[in-house]
């Protein structure tokens, strides 16, 4: 049978979801998409691919996933339309698109940007919990972006990955690293002031940029040196960096598919 295949781009609040990949008997993202696709398709057969998985509670403004269907689908925005209906309030469809059978959502090659979003020295309105992590003690920002700059271009992140093990591919490229002042979100119950990383890259390990979050912030309350993040960033370096930044300060920002 002839297969149709499209990919739609869609955002998300992953606060009260167990991430993106299905499990037993917990809330996730996929389940949650796959249940209104069958609602939607009345029966059809269909199958969805993802991007990547997304941890727990973590978010994102557009994530991509590709739909696979035995039926063409007649007309893409009252489809999109259809989708958007059904599907709760904290997930939204933004675009839909045919592509052809050379696609393939994971194997394509792709650059990711993520954005970890936080404050710091109060305690914050409760509001701010589901995007942005608050750190009570003071930190050093400008030390903070001298950090993360140490980030960019290749070196070897095994210091960044959970659970390593022997035989992975630590040697990563990292696009870009910066810590910059929060401009992108607001809203009047944030903070009067509060900070974003941006990273981007084609490829990320499990809770590597969370680790590298922090990391940073280890760094900016003078647990760890400037050298401490040069020396992690070497293969000979035999420590693990375990301050894993809470999960509902990172955002997916954006994905590109370079073109073939």
């Amino acid at each position: 049978m002839k297969k149709y295949y499209y990919l739609i781009s869609i955002q998300y609040l992953g606060y009260r979801f167990h991430g993106w990949q299905k499990q037993p008997n917990v809330k996730t993202l996929h389940h949650m998409v796959d249940r209104t696709f069958n609602y939607i398709l009345e029966g059809q057969r269909f199958k969805t691919l993802s991007s990547g998985r997304t941890d727990a509670m973590v978010s994102a403004e557009c994530a991509a996933i590709e739909l696979f269907l035995f039926e063409p689908i007649e007309d893409l925005n009252a489809f999109l339309e259809l989708f958007n209906y059904n599907l709760p309030q904290d997930i939204r469809a933004l675009n839909i698109q045919e592509v052809d059978n050379k696609f393939n959502i994971i194997q394509h090659s792709k650059v990711k940007e993520y954005l970890y979003l936080f404050t710091y020295g109060q305690k914050c309105h409760p509001f701010c919990a589901p995007i942005m992590t608050t750190i009570l003690d003071d930190l050093n920002i400008e030390t903070m972006k001298q950090g993360a700059k140490l980030f960019e271009g290749s070196h070897y992140f095994k210091s960044y990955c959970y659970k390593p093990t022997d035989n992975g591919i630590y040697n990563r490229t990292v696009l870009l690293c910066e810590l910059v002042e929060n401009t992108i979100y607001t809203a009047n119950y944030f903070p009067e002031k509060s900070y974003v990383l941006r990273v981007k890259g084609k490829g990320f390990m499990r809770n590597q940029i969370r680790l590298m979050m922090g990391t940073l912030f280890d760094l900016g309350k003078g647990k760890l040196t400037l050298k401490d993040i040069e020396l992690s960033l070497k293969e000979d370096y035999n420590k693990r960096m375990d301050y894993i930044a809470p999960a509902s300060g990172l955002i997916l920002k954006d994905i590109e598919f370079e073109p073939r």
